[in-house]
């Protein structure tokens, strides 16, 4: 049955001569002979292949980083963060002590320099200017009595003067004539009138005098009555405002420093920038430099000028205190902003600069890997300038388009032929010291700051 079944699946078998069978041993070998001989000439070809690569993969000239010497200016800048302060702070007290009328200011009024803040109602004054007013009025009464005063005694003694001439002119024309009592009586009385005119002219200066005392006590208290209108003595913008309308104040000529001032008022179009100068960079600052000053808090830079130091060193902290003027004319700067300065400490303008990682010090002297126009190394001492972060100023020793070896110059003989790879370098550098800064974004989440 089961012989059946598997019959049944295979089929007929079929009876194999023995040319077939040899039949099919040579077409085997046939097979096996083409495969053999394309195995052989596939193995020679790689052979080729990698003996040629190999050939092609011969060692040449080391490579070696190169930069070209160019020109350009390296800025030394030294950073450091201030605080503004107003250029001037002022608090405005009334001279004189009363109720205020009424006051025109609030804290953020911009104001000029003479315009009126506030009213003071004092009464006691009135009384006082009326008074001068008739004083002076009573002393030019007086200067006019005093005037015809003199001249009534300048014609008194005209008259007298003239009859004691005649006497004497009698006398002595005709002597005896005259009795010498009379003539006595007549001098007398000559020198009597003169006396009154000096007496009359002295009490005419003396009533003058007095106009002059009246007059200046009219001012005294015209003034004190002008101080009853409070002004700005400057301009600028009310900080803080201290009363209200109705209030009595104090006049600030008194030593109590508990009497409040009217309002407080800053000098802002101009704002004070305080630096503090470390020792080391100290001999970097001179008037009338400029200072870039950018406020993170506005976005925006403004350009100051140091107008001021202490020439005196702080002895805990080693740093000179440095004030910066910086032009605020549309009061963007408030006071206690901060600010991050950059103040210009040494330049080297249009001067031959490298970078610095391709000089290489020997002993005492700077030295760089130059390559000649057949790519050979050559060994070159080399004069440096000033020095920045990244760049160097080459005084001497180069000239431009020279390349020069960036790194590992040990690597690299005398007279060695390398194959140059040109690193591009910028030219300028401006180079930060830092003095100190603040960074206002520092602790927020957003992964980027400022603009």
């Amino acid at each position: 049955m089961r012989d059946r079944f598997r019959s049944s699946l295979v089929g007929p078998r079929v009876p194999i001569s023995q040319e077939g069978i040899q039949d099919m041993r040579k077409r085997l070998w046939i097979v096996v002979s083409a495969l053999v001989i394309a195995l052989a000439i596939i193995f020679f070809l790689v052979r080729g292949h990698r003996r040629s690569a190999t050939v092609e993969a011969a060692p040449g000239p080391p490579a070696a980083q190169v930069a070209f010497v160019q020109r350009g200016d390296i800025d030394q800048v030294l950073t450091l963060a201030g605080q503004f302060q107003p250029y001037q702070v002022v608090d405005v007290h009334p001279k004189v002590s009363g109720f205020i009328r009424h006051i025109y200011v609030d804290i953020g009024d911009r104001v000029h320099e003479g315009q009126t803040l506030a009213v003071l109602e004092v009464p006691e004054l009135k009384a006082q200017l009326s008074g001068t007013v008739s004083e002076v009025a009573r002393s030019s009464d007086e200067i006019v009595r005093a005037q015809h005063e003199v001249k009534r005694a300048e014609s008194m003694h005209s008259a007298v003067h003239a009859d004691y001439d005649r006497l004497l002119q009698t006398s002595q024309a005709q002597p005896g004539l005259v009795a010498q009592q009379e003539l006595d009586d007549a001098q007398a009385k000559d020198l009597s009138s003169s006396a009154e005119v000096d007496a009359a002219k002295a009490a005419l200066a003396a009533a003058q005098k007095g106009m002059e005392v009246s007059k200046a006590d009219n001012e005294r208290v015209s003034a004190i009555e002008d101080y009853t209108n409070v002004t700005a003595p400057l301009d600028g913008v009310i900080i803080w405002r201290y009363a209200d309308t109705g209030a009595l104040i104090q006049s600030g000529v008194s030593s109590n420093s508990q009497d409040l001032p009217i309002v407080k008022l800053a000098q802002s179009g101009v704002m004070r920038l305080r630096l503090p100068i470390p020792e080391s960079y100290v001999r970097y600052v001179h008037l009338g430099d400029t200072v870039n000053v950018r406020v993170d808090a506005l976005g925006r830079s403004f350009t100051g000028t140091i107008v001021r130091f202490t020439r005196s060193l702080n002895f805990e902290t080693r740093t000179m205190e440095t004030e910066v003027d910086v032009a605020n004319k549309d009061l963007a700067i408030d006071s206690g902003m901060y600010a991050n300065a950059e103040m210009r400490l040494n330049h080297a303008d249009n001067v031959l600069t490298i970078p610095v990682g391709a000089i290489v010090l020997h002993g005492d002297q700077d030295q760089v890997y130059v390559l000649d126009s057949s790519n050979r190394v050559h060994v070159r001492d080399v004069q440096v300038g000033l020095r920045g972060n990244q760049l160097a100023q080459i005084q001497s020793g180069l000239h431009p388009g020279d390349q020069v070896i960036l790194a590992a110059q040990s690597k690299y003989a005398e007279g060695e032929a390398v194959t140059p790879v040109v690193e591009k370098t910028p030219a300028s550098e401006t180079a930060p010291q830092s003095g100190g800064m603040i960074d206002m974004n520092a602790g927020t989440s957003s992964p980027s700051g400022g603009e």
